[in-house]
């Protein structure tokens, strides 16, 4: 038996192992084998008796937690094991809390700690009361749009749009009961809520070859319900370009990146941001688009199933559960999915999800014809020198290939000639010179 997410195996004790007890009580539980190689190995302990009377002792002593110690045998060998129960409140070892991971131990701290304090409260960071703010505060177009969606998706009480303001926010559990309004009120819809939380704008930029040639920027500011759509119109109008195309006499403009698959990420990102950090910077390329949200993903979602199907976890719920009511999200933990759906839909490279900052970033590509992503598709390098060429010029010809490549005429059809078969490029003419060759948009 291999040590996974709920059991940890120790040749022998030391105290410092008291930090694994606290990592379990914190996380999902689990059991802690004493006498037991890391290959799953029973060597046995020699003082298993005074460790029977020990253990119990010191758990209860540093940690405050009651476990079983039980003591079992094999092959004459006798090994310990100590079941670790789910705490429902927070635990510290000598000040500092510990949560088990995967496989792994780690010591919270910062942004990651206070989320998981609020979490064993029950609560998250937009419970928070926000002295000196007050109904007036609010601004009723933001109510009434929320009202209009929560009502269209069928996710809110019955009536709630003849209900006054107050009553509407005690319904919500958006205000207190002494009437002090939550964190998330003033995002959701607060008429000035950068009063309050300076970083809660959006910033966008334009650059240029590189990051140190900014184009232009915008900020979008004011409540965060409405900001999604600011965010949306704003790409469209001045940074991202939308193709004509038809269908029959059918006029057709789609964006350049799959409007359905941006509005996820950018929704994402506000629901998810850490508001007592920076801003969301969206920055916009000629070739990509990078999204980065402030606030690292839950201990117990890593990197490597947020794309996968995963429970949701948000790290503010009242700001979450406004979305959900307007049809704005779902609460399933789908919304990476329904990305990379529709990237995959639309012929695109699937988007890239990375933890760096302190933050999340996803990186969106227009096409797939870059460097890095052509080499991940089994061409070799006189083909993904060839696409690139294309993409500078716009066409190629088989003269030009034997140009670039240094190789034959030969060479240069058969490669072009599979480049066509597997629909990366498209042919125009048939024979001599007047034969090129220019790139598929959307290859399949």
């Amino acid at each position: 038996m291999s040590e996974r997410q709920n059991i940890e195996y120790k040749q022998s004790w030391r105290d410092e192992h008291l930090k694994w007890v606290c990592g379990f009580a914190n996380a999902q539980g689990g059991k802690i084998y004493i006498g037991i190689d890391d290959k799953g190995k029973v060597i046995g302990v020699w003082d298993y008796k005074k460790l029977m009377d020990d253990l119990p002792n010191k758990i209860v002593n540093h940690l405050g937690l009651v476990v079983d110690v039980n003591l079992h045998e094999k092959d004459g060998k006798r090994y310990i094991e100590i079941v670790v129960p789910v705490s429902t409140v927070p635990i510290s070892y000598h000040g500092i809390y510990h949560y088990r991971s995967g496989s792994t131990k780690q010591e919270l701290k910062g942004i990651a700690l206070q989320d998981f304090l609020y979490k064993k409260l029950g609560k998250t960071w937009d419970d928070t009361i926000v002295d000196g703010v007050a109904l007036q505060d609010i601004d009723e177009n933001a109510i009434t749009s929320f009202l209009k969606a929560s009502i269209k998706s069928g996710r809110i009480y019955q009536n709630a749009d003849r209900d006054d303001l107050l009553t509407l926010l005690q319904n919500l559990d958006l205000i207190t009961p002494e009437g002090k309004l939550r964190a998330a009120t003033v995002l959701l819809f607060g008429k000035r809520p950068q009063r309050y939380f300076i970083h809660s704008y959006f910033k966008i930029g334009k650059f240029g070859r590189s990051d140190a040639d900014l184009k232009f920027q915008d900020t979008v500011e004011g409540n965060i319900f409405e900001m999604v759509d600011k965010v949306i119109q704003l790409l469209k109008d001045r940074y991202l370009i939308s193709p004509i195309t038809y269908e029959g006499i059918q006029r057709i403009e789609k964006l350049e990146y799959p409007e359905a698959a941006l509005r996820e990420a950018i929704l994402n990102s506000i629901v998810h941001k850490d508001y007592t950090d920076t801003t969301i910077q969206l920055s916009v390329y000629d070739d990509k688009l990078m999204l980065w949200n402030p606030g690292k993903l839950p201990v117990d979602i890593p990197l490597e199933r947020l794309t996968k199907k995963h429970p949701s976890r948000p790290r503010n719920k009242h700001i979450a559960e406004a979305f959900f009511r307007a049809g704005y999200i779902e609460s399933w933990g789908r919304g990476i999915e329904k990305i990379l759906t529709a990237f995959q839909e639309a012929g695109l490279p699937e988007p890239v999800f990375e933890e760096s900052w302190g933050g999340v970033m996803v990186t969106f590509l227009k096409d797939i014809y870059t460097e890095e992503y052509l080499k991940n598709l089994s061409l070799n390098e006189r083909q993904i020198k060839a696409l690139l060429y294309i993409k500078e010029n716009g066409k190629i010809a088989n003269s030009d290939y034997q140009s670039i490549n240094g190789t034959s005429h030969r060479t240069a059809a058969r490669d072009l000639q599979e480049l066509l078969e597997r629909n990366f490029i498209a042919k125009t003419g048939t024979t001599g010179k007047g034969t090129h060759y220019t790139l598929k948009v959307n290859p399949v």
